[in-house]
C-alpha cells in the first residue's frame, strides 16, 4: 500500500481552505499538490473532521483486509469444489 506523505489533519486543513472559498490551484500550490489532488481530498474528505478521517482510513484498511480474506476463502472453496470433482464425490 502507498503510504502518504500527508497526515489526515493536514489533507483536512487543505480541504477547510478550499471550502471557505480558496483558489484549489493556490491551496495546492502552499500544500505542494496538484490542483487535481485537492479536488480528490475534498471529493474524499470534504465536510470530515480529523477523527471522522481517521475513522473513514481505519475502515478502508479493514475493508481491503476483509476483501483479501473473502478472497483466499473463494480460491480455496474452488480448489475444494475441484478436488470432489476429480475424485467423483457428490457435493
Amino acid at each position: 500500500m502507498k503510504k502518504n506523505r500527508f497526515t489526515e489533519e493536514q489533507i483536512i486543513a487543505a480541504v477547510k481552505q478550499l471550502e471557505a472559498g480558496r483558489n484549489a490551484a493556490e491551496v495546492g500550490k502552499e500544500v505542494g499538490v496538484s490542483k487535481h489532488t485537492i479536488y480528490a481530498w475534498n471529493k474524499k474528505y470534504g465536510g470530515l473532521n480529523s477523527d471522522d478521517a481517521k475513522r473513514l482510513r481505519h475502515l478502508e484498511e479493514e475493508n481491503r483486509r476483509l476483501k483479501t480474506v473473502v478472497a483466499d476463502l473463494t480460491l480455496d472453496r474452488e480448489a475444494l469444489k475441484a478436488v470432489i470433482s476429480k475424485n467423483g464425490w457428490s457435493s
